[in-house]
């Protein structure tokens, strides 16, 4: 149940030119930068809403791999390895990862009021399935986040679909959650 200190997920956006797809998220997040910048840029925080990271190495250039936690339809986890290609503490932290997930952006905007805006940005390259089910994983990861902002990390043993499944369906019905 949200009430005006939880979060909404708004429906992200994706643009596409051919194969490629950039995909936007703006979220209005009730933390610190600092809470907010470890939960997407640190070995620590990532596990609790999206993927384990290890190697993580915190600067441009440094080396990344990305092992979500939870499973695609069929029961397979991603690995992704990668490169920080873009780091501004608190500010920018940008992986760029093999296979499907391309490149990925957290940018925070300074707090406006009791809220730090979270831009996010992932460009990949695939088709319009691939497309819609990065929209919905996404949206699907950011519940976690905001969960795991608020203490409360994903239990990726409890992990089900269905939530993803719902979004998908939302995403390519053109729906609003």
């Amino acid at each position: 149940m949200n009430d005006a200190t939880t979060p909404v997920i708004e429906h992200g956006t994706s643009e596409s030119h051919g194969d490629r797809h950039v995909l936007r998220f703006t979220l209005r997040l009730p933390h610190p930068v600092p809470r907010v910048w470890a939960a997407v840029a640190s070995a620590e925080g990532l596990p609790g809403w999206l993927a384990a990271a290890d190697p993580f190495e915190p600067r441009v250039g440094g080396a990344v791999t990305l092992r979500w936690l939870n499973t695609d339809r069929d029961g397979n986890a991603t690995v992704a390895p990668g490169t920080v290609t873009a780091w501004d503490v608190e500010r920018v932290a940008e992986y760029t990862l093999e296979g499907v997930h391309g490149r990925i952006r957290f940018h925070l905007e300074p707090p406006r009021g009791d809220h730090v805006l979270l831009r996010f940005t992932n460009e990949i390259r695939g088709d319009d399935a691939l497309r819609l089910d990065c929209l919905a994983g996404w949206h699907d990861h950011f519940h976690h986040l905001v969960d795991a902002l608020d203490g409360h990390p994903a239990d990726w043993s409890r992990w089900t679909p269905v939530r993803w499944a719902a979004l998908r369906e939302e995403y390519a019905a053109g729906t609003g959650p």
